[in-house]
């Protein structure tokens, strides 16, 4: 082990920069997202039918998920094979220029179809961004962690996408308030895209005051670095792979119903102003946040792996309560439907990064934790608001609910099967 890049690795400066960049990519995603359904429609999509506008602006919100994978492959060979801290500002640099592009582009009145092409490209860049992004700054932190604190210094990133939303949300909340609807659908819409190149060049500076992890630093000096980390997740660690996506496949379907399809279903069905809307939802993130630390507690005392089970039980429950819970016009009542779900959240998405990067072995622990987490992500994410206008639309609220206790049911059997791999730690 390398003491040196142990000792300028202080606690204070792992865990800043690997919140800060996470809070940063998801703030980029995340405004990609209340955009597609409250701008995108209007502005890249020439349809004149809005529900069919929606749902095209939502495809290529799906785009992300798929571009997700690619990136965890690219970055994550780069981070298994040249390291975590030049791999993690890389993967920012993707990123952030994207969503500032996203800013900038012209709509469908200006350029024709070059408008949703052009968007549907930045947005496969934001994607292939975050595959790289989220992967690294949970091993930046894991792998320096304590033997004790694995999941505490691993929530820390999770962190990143409560506080990213909430981001979000406050600014589209802002730009609300303080012009028109007409100004904001101009311009307005475009402003925290432009404005993340400022948060951008934060998180370059912080990361690139960091040496790299210990634990990558000892697969140097051992000459234990995979030359394909992409074939040997897939040929030496078939299980881990398998079962590691299978277990994430609820975090990310659970997250963007309450996000994405929520905020869709409730301006334009229980017809909720879309500043009250966003309100009740930045309420909710503070449970989301809660629920972070605590389950990382949780699974530093009692195991991932329960903490995982319990936390995935509980949703399949939440799912066939769904519809009765989310039928109310009253605030408060939805507010506490949106603070239930993102507490639910908090508590399996908090021990996931740790439970992930444990199962595979630090030579290629990027690349397989990354893979693991973005092929969940189109599993679980990437159809997943379509899939639930769709089924509200045509068969009723309920079956969103039951699509949600499914997801949790396929998800608590893998995370029993898992039970034998997540108690054994790699090093």
């Amino acid at each position: 082990m390398n003491p040196q890049a142990s000792s300028a690795n202080s606690a204070g400066r792992i865990l800043l920069a690997s919140l800060i960049g996470t809070t940063i990519e998801f703030f980029d995603f995340y405004i990609y997202a209340t955009a597609a359904v409250l701008v995108f429609p209007k502005l890249f999509f020439h349809s004149s039918d809005p529900t069919s506008a929606t749902l095209e602006s939502l495809a290529t919100f799906a785009l992300a998920f798929f571009a997700r994978p690619l990136g965890a492959a690219l970055f994550g060979h780069f981070g298994d094979r040249k390291g975590r801290k030049a791999t993690l500002v890389a993967a920012l640099m993707t990123m952030g220029p994207s969503t500032v592009a996203i800013g900038l582009l012209p709509g469908y009145d200006s350029i024709g179809i070059f408008a949703p092409l052009l968007l549907a490209l930045f947005r496969f860049g934001q994607g292939l961004g975050l595959g790289g992004e989220w992967g690294g700054a949970v091993l930046l932190a894991t792998e320096n962690a304590p033997a004790n604190k694995k999941a505490w210094y691993g929530m820390f990133p999770q962190l990143g996408a409560p506080i990213g939303f909430l981001l979000s949300s406050a600014t589209f909340y802002i730009l609300g308030k303080v012009m028109s609807d007409q100004d904001f659908i101009n311009f307005g819409w475009r402003i925290p895209f432009i404005a993340s190149a400022v948060l951008i060049l934060l998180g370059l500076y912080v990361r690139l005051k960091i040496t790299e992890t210990p634990e990558f630093t000892k697969v140097i000096d051992n000459n234990e670095r995979s030359k394909v980390p992409f074939a040997d997740v897939f040929t030496r660690h078939t299980k881990a792979i398998t079962l590691g996506t299978l277990a994430t496949i609820t975090t990310f379907l659970l997250f963007y119903l309450m996000t994405v399809f929520t905020l869709s279903w409730g301006t334009s069905k229980l017809n909720f102003s879309k500043n009250n809307f966003l309100v009740m939802q930045m309420i909710s993130m503070l449970a989301f946040g809660a629920g972070i630390p605590l389950s990382a507690v949780v699974a530093d005392r009692f195991g991932r792996n329960p903490m995982l089970i319990l936390a995935s039980a509980c949703i399949m429950v939440f799912g066939l309560v769904f519809a009765p819970f989310f039928s109310s016009h009253d605030k408060v009542v939805t507010t506490m439907f949106l603070s239930t779900g993102m507490f639910l959240m908090g508590l399996t998405y908090g021990p996931i990064g740790t439970a992930l990067a444990e199962i595979f072995p630090a030579s290629v622990r990027y690349t397989g934790a990354s893979l693991a987490f973005t092929l969940a992500g189109i599993l679980g994410a990437s159809l997943t608001p379509y899939l639930a206008t769709k089924l509200a639309n045509s068969y009723g609220l309920q079956y969103v609910g039951y699509y949600l206790t499914a997801a949790a049911t396929l998800t608590l059997l893998a995370l029993i099967m898992a039970r034998k791999i997540m108690a054994t730690q790699h090093s």
